[in-house]
């Protein structure tokens, strides 16, 4: 009998099952109907290999169901290769803390996150906190908002000043680093440092995002063998040119795209 995946499940299923058919078997009610990663309306015939997922709008899932349903609409293969993966963030500002909530909501399985500052409300113009954080340590912070958007990720966050000495041990799991710092010491330390210490690895770095000029240029460059840099690589922030929402947005969302790529074995530049 051919075998599907239902809600993160295999299952055999006898042919010329219809998928209609084996909603109203397994979930019935379900008004959601997700057949390798698209939304399907009509009723078909399910091939060997399918992945489905069976949603009722508006349920609260059970925490066994909240996975697969959060994982509905990726590619299908995806998710249980970013399961087991482990991503680092240094800094949790307007880039890291972007690019955390976008790899929590990809479903990297476990995030590990570091940053010595607090929340204040010059950083409500582009990073992912609310007023209620303000004078909260951004890594307690962004802490709680990753359990609220995805409570299957593993999230391991420090409130430390990341130094050349303690960033290779803290983040000596992580398969990819995030750079995400402000300065550009900081930045070389970090790349210094990480690939230093672990020259098979790599780290996705930033570097010009400021102002409001065209979001296509802001793309990813390969700067070595363990160096992806996002960024136009000119617009760095001074007076005259500040930092703001979208397009600091466009380059975290870069640098997590960098990430999932290269944590699937794809070029993160091509």
């Amino acid at each position: 009998m051919p075998e599907i995946t239902v809600n993160e499940r295999k299952i055999a299923v006898p042919p010329e099952t219809g998928l209609f058919g084996l909603r109203d078997q397994l979930k019935p009610g379900a008004d959601v109907l997700v057949r390798n990663g698209a939304p399907v309306s009509e009723d078909c015939l399910l091939e060997a290999g399918d992945t489905i997922v069976f949603i009722r709008r508006g349920e609260t899932p059970s925490p066994s169901e909240l996975e697969a349903q959060m994982a509905a609409r990726h590619t299908p293969g995806v998710h249980a290769r970013l399961k087991t993966a482990v991503v680092g963030i240094a800094g949790l500002g307007g880039l890291g803390s972007t690019v955390a909530i976008a790899l929590a909501r990809t479903g990297v399985g476990r995030l590990i996150l570091a940053d010595f500052d607090v929340v204040e409300p010059s950083n409500l113009n582009r990073q992912q906190y609310f007023v209620s954080h303000i004078g909260r340590p951004k890594a307690e912070a962004l802490h709680d908002l990753l359990g609220q958007i995805n409570p299957c990720v593993h999230v391991d966050s420090h409130n430390v000043r990341l130094t050349g000495g303690n960033l290779p041990h803290l983040f000596r799991e992580a398969q990819v680093l995030v750079e995400a710092f402000d300065g550009a010491e900081a930045k070389a330390m970090l790349v210094e440092s990480f690939l230093g210490a672990y020259p098979d690895r790599q780290v996705v770095a930033a570097s010009g995002m400021a102002g409001h000029g065209p979001g296509n240029d802001v793309r990813a460059h390969r700067m070595g063998r363990g160096l992806v840099l996002v960024g136009d690589l000119s617009t760095g922030a001074a007076p005259g040119m500040g930092l703001m929402a979208p397009r600091v947005g466009i380059a975290a969302c870069q640098q997590a795209n960098a990430v999932l790529r290269i944590l699937l074995g794809e070029d993160p530049v091509e």
